[in-house]
């Protein structure tokens, strides 16, 4: 068995220390550090902007490219869970209402 080389090492030593500073960050510091307002407001919006940018991707491809046919389950299922989101404001409901959707058509019919 071969040893670890030094290269690796260092950079796995690199790496960890650039881990502990960065989050260690605001502790080391001796005075209160605060967001400014703007980007105090703009983190409201981050949750909803991430799950957008990983769902409808998701929903509207397949193989990378866009969907060409209606005969996906995946947007009948997309559409009964945002109406049932909208009627009610239940996420559990949403995803049971989009699953009861999705199930039947991709593994009944094979969409």
């Amino acid at each position: 068995m071969r040893g670890t080389d030094l290269w690796t090492l260092g950079v796995i030593v690199g790496l960890a220390l650039v881990t502990v500073l960065t989050r260690c960050f605001f502790f080391i510091l001796d005075r209160p550090w605060g967001l400014p307002d703007w980007a105090h407001r703009a983190l409201h919006y981050a949750p909803a902007a991430a799950l957008a940018g990983v769902i409808a991707p998701e929903i509207v491809m397949t193989q990378g490219h866009l969907i060409t046919t209606l005969h996906d389950a995946r947007l009948y299922a997309a559409v009964v869970g945002g109406a049932y989101y909208f009627w009610r404001r239940g996420v559990l409901g949403t995803m049971l209402a989009g699953m009861a959707v999705y199930l039947p058509l991709h593994l009944g019919l094979g969409w």
